[in-house]
């Protein structure tokens, strides 16, 4: 199966967290669990080592073992897409190149940190494709309350027109929504290719996001089903039946987006699910208390009474 990424990448791409023991060691079986469990909620794609699967806190070696272990787990079922975000672009090129051998997809590139200007964040672009060469499909990930680099829609523009070989942007601007709209209002006015964009940031924003253009989602929940289902509704033509779910799992989407929290509380969540072993964050990382755990179970609690409704999978049935 050829899941090389392309411009027509649609759907969920699950940001993947990356499982630890309660000691911080890599937990390879957990890795299985979670794959497996991401497959099963119907995911498009599956992008790991992004910023919120921990990669900074990885070892090189440490990120090529996971790599490698997820991708063995997936075996082309879906596309792999690999986060090689990194200041060096030897560290850059090497991790690609590993990545595509392995069977990767494409891989996730985020600017360094620091760069200000239009002509420094296109150079810093331009420069590491002809380092990773035309065979790796990019995902810009546009993500500047991270990396406080702004990529402009000009810049955007500028690379789709220049890089074949970006396919796909990771739009997770905040507030973003009117530069969406820009991006693909521009584009489609100058004659570009359309490249596919997926949102992120939680997907707290993502009916909005499907409406002003978006092909989809690429970023992390503890229920990946319902960015799965809210997508698929969408595609099909239903979108007040989309907002409508969206609405439902809406009080705990917002409460796992906290800043400095809200990977604690999705892992928390995946290991009362059953998907990973332990909730552990790599150190230095976020430690929930007690008064945070019994926010957690109100809300999942409250969202399963709305979930056990009767008349739930009739009223958001895609047929």
């Amino acid at each position: 199966m050829n899941n090389k990424l392309s411009e027509k990448a649609s759907g969920v791409y699950i940001i993947s967290a990356t499982p630890f023991t309660d000691s911080g060691e890599l937990d390879l079986n957990s890795a299985d669990t979670l794959t497996d469990f991401y497959l099963q909620q119907g995911v498009s794609g599956i992008t790991i080592l992004g910023m919120m699967g921990e990669a900074s806190k990885l070892t090189d070696e440490e990120s090529l073992l996971f790599m490698r272990r997820v991708l063995a787990r997936v075996n082309g079922r879906v596309p792999v897409v690999v986060g090689v975000s990194h200041a060096s672009h030897q560290h850059v090129q090497r991790l690609s190149l590993s990545a595509m051998e392995a069977g990767a997809a494409g891989v996730m590139l985020a600017p360094t940190p620091n760069l200000k200007t239009d002509d420094q964040i296109s150079q810093y672009y331009l420069t590491l494709a002809q380092w990773l060469g035309s065979d790796v499909p990019i995902c810009l990930q546009d993500f500047p309350q991270s990396t406080g680099v702004h990529t402009s829609v000009a810049v955007i523009l500028r690379l789709i027109e220049a890089l074949p070989q970006l396919v796909m942007l990771k739009h997770e601007d905040l507030p973003g929504l009117r530069k969406l709209t820009q991006v693909r209002e521009q584009s489609s006015k100058r004659g570009l290719r359309r490249i596919s964009i997926l949102a992120g940031n939680g997907g707290l924003f993502l009916p909005q996001e499907m409406r002003r253009g978006a092909d989809g989602a690429m970023t992390g929940f503890a229920y990946p089903e319902m960015l799965v289902q809210v997508c698929a509704l969408f595609q099909a033509g239903k979108p007040e039946a989309a907002e409508d779910l969206f609405d439902i799992y809406l009080p705990l989407l917002r409460h796992e987006f906290q800043f400095g929290i809200g990977l604690a509380l999705r892992k928390e969540t995946l290991r009362r699910r059953g998907v990973i072993s332990s909730a552990s964050v790599r150190q230095p990382g976020p430690v929930l208390d007690s008064t945070d755990l019994n926010e957690l179970t109100q809300l999942i609690t409250r969202l399963e009474l709305r979930l056990g409704d009767t008349d739930f999978q009739a009223k958001f049935s895609l047929s």
